[in-house]
């Protein structure tokens, strides 16, 4: 076993977070399952034998028995088996894919996401330089190939281990020449079969997975902007690169599989030599010209025809384990690449589109004041702002959140997209933040209230629903300090300017007067009570202004945000 594989399967165990003893328990089911079916086989193979000699009935009765509950056996120790071995998969999908998503989570992948060619892809790369296709493959099929090792690699490995070595031996204690040779068929069906089969899967992962991360990117464009790509006559040339890809994904597979079934033949012709070899030579042994008197009963003839029938069962798994070995490996590379996109901290804004404004100087200071409102024209840095404040470039401060214009709407029921920002709330809590904001109307007028489900997400509310909805999610937020990028976009003027005004005055109930608000906006309303307004020219200059004081100022005061 070559150093390299030895890593990538410790670094299997440590992101899949493996509880040794949880393991343990898995591989002992199994090997009780397969080995009270290796003990069926030759205590099956005995009672034939020994009734063909017709004694009394009751000396056969524990044989009887016994081959009874070694069935039984079989089948219950499986079933516990498949519960221990999936038991532990899931738990161990569960903690990579809270991994992955934590690191996504600290990285700054989504500031920054340039296009990336189909041979790029194949090779892995930070999220920086991957499609939303990319990460969906990424966190999906990935976490589940190798969340396969357990039930596909780990469990099947150790116990065929366990009962090659228990049918070895029990064999060898009828012919030590019968045992040698299903030692060897074994070896060819448990190391050669599967290094053959390895050997196609790595050929098929290079050629299948290009093509199917393109599948995927492809269908999501198609998915996510069908309407966009139909005007622009460009949905039919979408659609057919997406089959294409799918088609390349299908040939590729074919080609493997037929290497991979020199593989599938291995284990047969390895089982036809071990029974072969071992029928001559108890026939050699048994025989009545050749045979060796008292060295061969007809029970241990029949035994050792037919129990390396039942001990390649134990082997029969490790070629495809070799498949999803490889896969895993390959999905562990990939998923490994991520943790680079985590450590640009400091300096990272430098990346950001509006790096160069005179807004992306100011990193953590705000203006002092309850309500602050962000004033300027697109692409002069304001989104910026707000999350260089919210510390979205460095650490993340505690009790600072970010509402982004574009934030997600998903498909789930409303309660459930306002739990985006408290996990806990309550549905009358909801029903009171919808109202609040202007939805009070819409609500009463959904079938199942705040528990109808939101079909495609943002497709099934009008534009400014879905910005009512969003506020509403900042507002049961537990944040002292809410950051709001453009929260009155999509609104009619009246409805918008009345709404901004309210978020904008600590008095208006809309927000507690105790938490700190800050609005970005093209434009104030008329009467409204911001405490500071920071204003952002085209040039990317900003001053900022007090309502309640004389004169402008061009610096920044830092505001009482929360330590935790």
């Amino acid at each position: 076993m070559s150093g390299a594989l030895v890593g990538d399967l410790r670094r299997m165990w440590a992101l899949l977070g493996l509880s040794r003893w949880r393991v343990v328990v898995a591989v002992g089911w199994g090997v009780l399952a397969l080995g009270s079916g290796l003990g069926l086989a030759a205590l099956a193979a005995w009672l034939i034998a020994r009734a063909w000699q017709m004694p009394p009935v009751l000396d056969l009765s524990i044989a009887v028995v016994t081959v009874r509950a070694l069935g039984i056996s079989r089948g219950l120790c499986r079933y516990l088996e498949r519960l221990a071995t999936h038991d532990v998969a899931l738990r161990a999908m569960t903690t990579a894919r809270t991994t992955v998503y934590r690191t996504l989570a600290r990285s700054d992948f989504w500031l920054h996401r340039p296009t990336r060619s189909k041979d790029s892809a194949a090779q892995g790369g930070s999220a920086t330089a991957l499609r939303r296709g990319d990460l969906l493959v990424r966190t999906g099929s990935d976490i589940d190939d190798l969340g396969a090792v357990v039930v596909r690699v780990f469990v099947p490995v150790a116990v065929a281990v366990v009962l090659s070595l228990v049918a070895i031996g029990l064999l060898a204690t009828i012919s030590v020449a019968a045992a040698a040779i299903l030692a060897g068929a074994l070896a060819l069906s448990g190391v050669a079969a599967p290094w053959l089969s390895a050997r196609a899967a790595r050929d098929a992962e290079r050629a299948v997975r290009a093509d199917r991360a393109e599948f995927t990117a492809q269908s999501l464009t198609v998915l996510d902007h069908a309407a966009e790509l139909r005007v622009a006559g460009r949905l039919d040339a979408a659609l057919a690169a997406a089959a294409t890809a799918s088609r390349r994904a299908v040939a590729a597979e074919d080609k493997a599989a037929a290497r991979s079934a020199w593989s599938a033949a291995a284990t047969p012709l390895a089982i036809g030599a071990s029974v072969l070899g071992a029928l001559l030579i108890g026939i050699t042994l048994y025989g009545p010209s050749g045979g060796t008197p008292g060295a061969m009963t007809p029970m241990a003839l029949t035994i050792l025809v037919l129990l390396p029938l039942s001990a390649f069962e134990a082997v029969g798994p490790l070629p495809a384990a070799a498949q999803s070995l490889t896969t895993a490996r390959a999905a562990l590379h990939r998923l490994t690449q991520l943790d680079e996109m985590q450590v640009h901290r400091q300096g990272s804004a430098a990346r950001c589109d509006s790096s160069d404004s005179a807004s992306a100087q100011v990193v953590s200071e705000v203006p002092v004041g309850r309500r602050v409102a962000v004033v300027g024209p697109s692409g002069s840095g304001k989104t910026t702002l707000l999350m260089r404040w919210a510390g979205l470039f460095e650490t993340p401060r505690p009790g600072v959140t970010f509402f982004a214009e574009d934030a997600h709407l998903f498909g789930t029921s409303v309660l459930e997209n306002l739990r985006v920002g408290c996990g806990d709330l309550s549905v009358s809590d909801a029903e009171k933040a919808l109202r609040t904001v202007g939805l009070g109307e819409w609500l009463d007028g959904l079938a199942d209230g705040v528990h109808t489900d939101l079909i495609g997400g943002a497709a099934a509310v009008s534009g400014g629903q879905r910005r009512r909805i969003l506020l509403a999610r900042a507002l049961v937020s537990p944040a002292r300090v809410l950051l709001l990028d453009e929260p009155t976009e999509h609104l009619e003027a009246d409805a918008g300017a009345q709404l901004l005004r309210d978020l904008l005055d600590a008095e208006s109930g809309l927000v507690e007067p105790d938490r700190i608000v800050v609005v970005v906006t093209h434009q104030l309303p008329a009467g409204h009570r911001a405490d500071v307004i920071v204003r952002v020219d085209a040039s990317g200059q900003v001053t900022t202004h007090f309502p309640d004081q004389a004169g402008t100022v061009s610096a920044h005061r830092e505001i009482p945000l929360p330590t935790r």
